[in-house]
């Protein structure tokens, strides 16, 4: 044991010190918590959850915040039913779980599994065809969809995956699908690295199918995460957030929030925020293809903080 413990502390040694190498000559290189550098090298993770978590919040003026649920591990991006229930997708559990609040206490008093067994699934949407209300799923690999009795709270028939070879290995796993006012489901892909350039061209895109899956479109590239996106209601023009890369410091790049035209190109990996050119892969372009890049990228219409990390949005 004493002997595990040598090695232990001697690669944690060696560790901060190639850290302490790379922080001063690697550009862009920072280590900005020594928490993190910690939970990285010993594999504990972030901190354990507080008991209270609304009390770390604060909300504006006008606004109240309470809980609705608990129990739903990983949480993550919800969608309200035609009979005002609501969906939340637990990613960690492959469990789409669908919320009511029957006795009017302002608390969910029922958590139904409506379908699990699926590979972390993140986007949901709601179509209905005719009669059939189809409740669609964006799992890490796929889109599949399963008809709902709302009424019932019940699924009808088998699950049928319609997209099945969507890019799934790498970095950002999440899939975000909505569909827009034409009738054709957008889909958005995130990158697989911090910065690179993909082989697979509906890395880093934003794709539409027809309801069946077909039809398959690249409507949009350049977006290296684009995980929340809406149409305006007022002019039905499409949004979408988009992460910006990392390892060039605590200020930038900007993550964006971007307007969303069909055919455009919105710079990564090679323009970060306003028309910077990326020192790793627009730097080492030529001064034509730079000149080039720049004019064809379309820049962002609002620039968050560098790392604030803007995911769902909605009209």
């Amino acid at each position: 044991m004493i002997q595990s413990l040598k090695v232990l502390i001697l690669a944690l040694l060696l560790a901060v010190l190639l850290l302490v190498v790379l922080t001063r000559h690697v550009p862009g290189f920072q280590i900005s918590s020594v928490l993190v550098l910690i939970n990285t090298l010993t594999g504990t993770g972030s901190p354990a959850e507080l008991e209270s978590i609304p009390d770390q919040l604060t909300i504006s003026e006008g606004f109240e915040l309470t809980l609705f649920a608990d129990n739903i591990p990983n949480a993550r991006f919800m969608k309200t039913t035609p009979t005002g229930q609501l969906l939340v997708r637990s990613p960690k559990t492959g469990t789409v779980y669908l919320l009511a609040d029957t006795d009017d206490t302002d608390m969910a008093d029922e958590r139904i599994p409506l379908i699990s067994g699926l590979n972390r699934p993140h986007g949901l949407d709601i179509f209905q065809d005719g009669e059939t209300s189809w409740l669609y799923i964006a799992e890490t690999h796929a889109v599949g969809r399963i008809a709902i009795n709302w009424s019932t709270a019940s699924t009808q028939g088998e699950y049928q995956q319609l997209i099945t070879d969507l890019p799934d290995t790498g970095g950002h796993w999440t899939r975000t699908i909505q569909f827009g006012a034409d009738g054709w489901l957008y889909l958005t892909v995130g990158s697989s690295c911090n910065v690179c350039e993909e082989t697979d061209p509906r890395r880093v895109a934003m794709m539409r199918y027809r309801p069946d899956g077909s039809g398959e479109q690249i409507y949009a590239t350049g977006l290296r995460n684009s995980v929340g996106f809406d149409w305006a209601p007022w002019d039905n023009r499409l949004y979408a957030t988009d992460n910006g890369r990392d390892r060039l410091g605590d200020n930038f790049p900007p993550c964006e929030l971007n307007q969303i035209e069909a055919g455009g190109f919105y710079g990564w990996p090679y323009i970060n925020g306003f028309g910077d050119l990326d020192p790793d892969f627009g730097q080492r372009e030529s001064a034509e293809n730079k000149a080039a890049l720049l004019a064809k990228s379309i820049p962002p219409v609002f620039g968050f903080r560098a790392h604030n990390a803007p995911l769902g949005m909605s009209f």
